[in-house]
């Protein structure tokens, strides 16, 4: 199966030939892959080599002109390095752009931590007017890259990853899915995580909704999954351990409810290792997962929440 990196240079091109606003905007990564689109649209095709800052300063500028940019890099050079940009040349300007994003959290762990970005979700979780989007295969990325480019000019992160699962559900970029239903707890799983989460909640009697849109978070699907499961809620995000606790928290604030939030922890990696060694270390293998939430919901029922 192709991966999700794969779809991009195919999509945003025939992107390119179906509408004259689309720009793409690149730092080196991906240009390759994109060479005959430059040829056709070379006014619309922008490398700007490896200058972070500028990637995104150069699609805030674009995007002033009446263009659709979608910009592309790692992770940690889209929004990490370049936050002050994203924060005022998009933000603070008033302007839209599709930052797409690849390498997600760890996926190319001999990068090192300079090719990392575990907490690229919760950054721009401190800014205001962001749609995210974290899908978690090929087929739903292509149908999300599709929405944000469409979605006006509003500002829209879509989080690529190699990591994915076996198939494909019918995103439609707004709500939850709900694919399993139980009646002791709700377990939300964000993206590539989703068959760890189903392996692990096997047998369980829990509600496991999926979500490959977390910005805006679909509080309403929550709320109604907590009406038949309860008001456990234990949400697995393939970034940072923690990222979407408020925004459940808040969905959530006129019952009593408890949250536990699991994702990737804050201790730094020092080895470089392979991707599953990574996410067994941070606790998102199917048995660590089945560990810890059959815990936090077993203490639910020992103190009667």
């Amino acid at each position: 199966m192709d991966t999700m990196r794969d779809r991009f240079a195919p999509v945003v091109s025939r992107l390119l030939d179906e509408d004259p606003r689309v720009a793409v905007v690149l730092a080196e990564i991906g240009m390759a892959d994109l060479e005959e689109a430059q040829i056709r649209h070379p006014d619309r095709v922008i490398n700007v080599g490896i200058r972070e800052q500028l990637l995104v300063g150069a699609g805030a500028g674009l995007a002033l002109a009446g263009l659709r940019p979608v910009v592309h890099t790692f992770a940690s050079f889209l929004v990490e390095r370049p936050f002050e940009q994203v924060k005022l040349d998009l933000g603070h300007q008033g302007v839209g752009a599709v930052l797409v994003s690849a390498a997600a959290s760890f996926d190319w762990p001999a990068g090192g931590y300079t090719h990392m970005a575990p907490g690229d979700v919760a950054l721009l979780d401190t800014l205001d007017g962001w749609t995210v989007h974290v899908p978690g295969h090929p087929d739903e990325a292509e149908t999300l890259l599709r929405h944000a480019v469409a979605a006006g000019d509003d500002k829209v992160y879509v989080r690529l990853s190699v990591q994915s699962n076996a198939e494909a559900l019918p995103v439609d970029g707004s709500r939850f899915l709900t694919v399993r239903e139980g009646r002791a707890g709700v377990v939300l799983a964000v993206g590539p995580v989703l068959d760890a989460v189903l392996a692990a909640t096997e047998g369980l009697d829990v509600t496991v909704l999926y979500a490959t849109t977390v910005r805006p978070f679909d509080a309403a699907a929550l709320r109604r999954a907590t009406e038949t499961a309860g008001t456990d809620v234990v949400l697995v995000e393939p970034y940072l351990a923690g990222t979407s606790t408020s925004a459940a928290n808040d969905a959530l604030a006129d019952l009593p409810h408890r949250v536990l939030g699991l994702g990737v922890g804050r201790r730094e990696l020092r080895r470089y290792g392979r991707i599953d060694e990574h996410v067994a270390a941070h606790g998102l293998d199917a048995g660590s997962l089945r560990e810890r939430i059959g815990e936090f919901l077993r203490a639910g029922v020992r103190v009667g929440l």
